[in-house]
């Protein structure tokens, strides 16, 4: 039978109109709502032909969550959120079962089920965390990371060492300027130089001040150069390629590109740079980048307290900006907040100029007072103090508008000194550190015994990974390389503010029972974290004293929520005295705090009838002055949930009907001194003046990207009837002179009176 031409031709039509055109995508927009939408965190939502809907949560991962972030002009994703974390949408669910491999421009080029086909509820809504200023909002607030001048694009700066020290040094802190232009490196003809060129250059490098550099000396080795034969250098000096002819700068700019270049073309019978010579910086680094002999402490003056602080972080120079003022710590609002002011910050705290100056609270909440707002700097104020500004209280500035920064740090050799090695991505690992071995190094492992959190924390942040979310005692899982079998670091114990594992405290020589190998430490990075913070407000105006009766009293007595006297009563007859308060505890990080164990090891407690997913959540404790404890710290073991949630974040976590735990960023967990052992038992106290004290994840069982305020402490007066709390505080909330010391504290409260 022959083929007949026209269905073939209908055929083929069919199968075009089919197969759907990638290049014809529709033309599409997409937004954030939320509260935090503006910093890059909410629902996500699609307009499509003129009507905006959701995205279901349906196979929904972290590489769409890229793609939506690329598309939204971030840089990437940092997690993504499920269940209408940030409450639910309105109008048509677009995309359902969005698979996309990475590659994509825009979430319409991912695979779905096709546009509204879908068997979701916006219950299902997703959400996405995204980092990294949104490309069109750059110039006007971070780095430009290529800054035109004359058509020529500053990319890259930094310093060549000459002399031999000055190659052996970490941080490099003197040689000649070199500065990168359209992919070549350029040196800087030293005619007209100036110290206000050398401070924007050490500002961009992470240093915050200038030094003299010895001209003459160096004039006499470019000299002996030139007339080296076997030396090129010549050659080099008189091509025109070689040189960046003049930089001008007022000695206040951020960057390099911000000051006046010039890069010309070569004048006829003169030489390419007048004077024949790079031009020279030395810088002096900060002290947390200074060698141990060069921060040794003044035994005579005593170290001055620190005015502004970085909170929240996940890496070295950034967080969200604090100031000490009336002795109270408080963050400062976003309005008017500049790369200028930024930059006296960071110079303020040893670092050099910033690299971005962020508003919106993209760093994280602070909780308390806001001090100052409409901050105007001129560049060259040795603190933020000597700036103009207003105070806030009267502002109507709240914390979503909180100023962060982010720092030019020093480039060290601290992250060539470690490595994580077997883990699932490069985030996670075994733990392997470079140390000197004679006259040569060596990889090794570290020692499980001890390794904590905090301990992480530094690997993570040494190595630019942010946070720590594990600690790894034992690595069964992770095999480490064969050059760095033997232990070479033990008993570390770290503060969780070190730049470098080695700086922590650790064993001279080694001593490890459990002999490294499958108990060597190890490792898991994350970009975000949650961060716990009690109310003091609410602790303060909620405490009052019960005497309650014994026959009322048979739970908590089961779950150990009363002291040890309670044992030897006459049950059901008596009563006991018990200082009760309402508490409410925020997570203000960008992750949500979870339990460390699955629901399959969870607790059921059969007399309150619910399961407990964390046994030692909080500590309550009454100490004397001196810090020995009086009464027995109830060692609360609550269930985790959210109670309450801000306007436009969605409660996604509840204990009831076996639920999931756990407290959202954002939301806050409330319990409320009518409750169960939501109390301190002073039934055997004397009346005195005490300090009441309550610890939030006591032991850090749970990672958080800051333990410093996970306490909160009142000065407490009790007559023997009467019970008075006042100045409630959270442990870094005032000055550093009373701020909580963790380990004192656990020695002293070891002696229970």
């Amino acid at each position: 039978m022959l083929p007949v031409p026209g269905y073939h031709l209908f055929f083929f039509l069919l199968v075009c109109q089919a197969v759907p055109s990638r290049t014809q995508r529709p033309h599409i927009e997409l937004r954030l709502v939320g509260p935090r939408s503006q910093q890059g965190e909410g629902r996500l939502e699609v307009l499509y032909n003129g009507v905006w809907g959701t995205v279901c949560d349906d196979d929904f991962n972290m590489i769409s969550a890229t793609v939506a972030c690329r598309e939204l002009g971030f840089e990437v994703a940092v997690n993504w959120a499920h269940s209408a974390k940030y409450g639910p949408g309105e109008g048509p669910i677009w995309l359902d079962n969005m698979r996309c491999s990475g590659t994509e421009s825009s979430v319409a080029e991912c695979e779905s089920n096709g546009w509204g086909v879908n068997d979701c509820t916006h219950n299902e809504d997703s959400g996405v965390v995204c980092a990294g200023l949104q490309r069109h909002h750059l110039s006007a607030q971070g780095l430009v990371p290529h800054i035109q001048h004359q058509g020529w694009k500053v990319e890259e700066v930094r310093i060549k060492p000459i002399l031999a020290r000055a190659k052996l040094s970490s941080p490099i802190t003197e040689g000649a300027v070199e500065v990168k232009l359209h992919g070549r490196w350029r040196q800087v003809c030293d005619a007209g130089w100036t110290r206000n060129n050398t401070r924007v250059i050490c500002g961009m490098l992470g240093f915050p001040r200038d030094g003299r550099v010895a001209t003459g000396f160096y004039r006499k080795l470019w000299t002996q150069k030139l007339k080296d034969p076997s030396s090129s250098l010549r050659s080099l000096s008189e091509k025109n390629t070689f040189w960046i002819h003049r930089i001008n700068c007022q000695g206040t700019e951020a960057h390099l590109g911000k000051c006046k270049l010039h890069v010309g073309p070569k004048i006829r019978h003169q030489p390419a740079c007048p004077r024949g010579m790079h031009a020279l910086i030395s810088c002096i680094p900060g002290p947390a980048f200074q060698s141990n002999t060069a921060r040794m402490p003044d035994p005579v003056q005593p170290p001055k307290q620190p005015q502004v602080r970085l909170r929240a972080g996940a890496q070295v120079g950034e967080g969200r900006v604090e100031v000490l003022l009336n002795g109270q710590w408080g963050t400062v609002c976003d309005d008017g907040w500049d790369l200028t002011a930024a930059s006296v910050v960071c110079r303020q705290l040893g670092y050099g100029t910033a690299q971005e100056a962020l508003s919106g609270a993209q760093l994280g909440q602070g909780l308390g007072p806001i001090h100052l707002t409409r901050v105007k700097c001129r560049g060259y104020e040795r603190s933020l103090a000597e700036c103009s500004y207003q105070e806030a209280i009267q502002s109507g500035c709240r914390h979503e508008a909180d100023a962060a920064v982010r720092c030019n740090v020093p480039q060290t050799d601290a992250r060539q000194k470690i490595r994580l090695a077997g883990g699932r991505s490069p985030e996670e690992g075994v733990v392997e550190i470079l140390v000197p071995r004679g006259r040569t190094s060596r990889w090794g492992t570290v020692c499980g015994e001890h390794w904590g959190l905090k301990e992480a924390m530094v690997v993570c942040r040494q190595m630019g990974l942010g946070f720590a979310s594990h600690a790894l005692q034992e690595t069964w899982y992770w095999q480490g390389n064969s050059d760095a079998s033997e232990v070479v670091l033990s008993g570390v114990r770290c503060k969780g503010t070190e730049l470098s594992i080695l700086q922590c405290q650790h064993h001279g020589p080694v001593h490890c029972p459990t002999g490294g190998g499958r108990f060597a430490a190890g490792v898991t990075c994350t970009s975000s974290a949650p961060d716990l913070i009690m109310n003091a407000q609410l602790v303060q105006e909620t405490a009052y004293l019960e005497d309650r009766p014994l026959d009322m009293l048979y739970c908590a007595h089961e779950e150990g929520c009363l002291s040890a006297s309670a044992d030897h009563m006459q049950w059901p007859y008596g009563h006991r005295r018990l200082l009760r308060f309402s508490s409410q505890i925020h997570n203000l990080g960008r992750a949500d705090f979870l339990p460390k164990t699955g629901r399959h090891a969870w607790i059921w407690h059969q007399c309150h009838r619910h399961y407990h997913s964390i046994e030692v959540f909080t500590h309550y404790d009454l100490l004397t002055l001196n810090g020995s404890k009086v009464a027995e710290g109830h060692k609360a073991s609550f269930c985790l949930e959210d109670t309450n949630c801000p306007d436009g974040l969605h409660r996604r976590f509840a204990c009831a009907n076996f639920g999931e735990q756990g407290v959202s960023a954002g939301c806050w967990d409330t319990y409320r001194h009518d409750i169960d052992c939501q109390w301190v038992d002073i039934t055997d106290v004397a009346p005195g003046s005490y300090i009441f004290q309550v610890v939030v994840n006591p032991k850090h069982e749970v990672a958080e990207s800051d333990f410093s305020n996970n306490v909160l402490r009142c000065q407490c007066q009790y007559d023997g009837n009467r019970i008075w709390l006042h100045r409630c505080h959270t442990g870094d909330a005032y000055g550093a002179n009373i701020e909580w010391d963790e380990e004192a504290q656990q020695r002293l409260t070891s002696n229970l009176v």
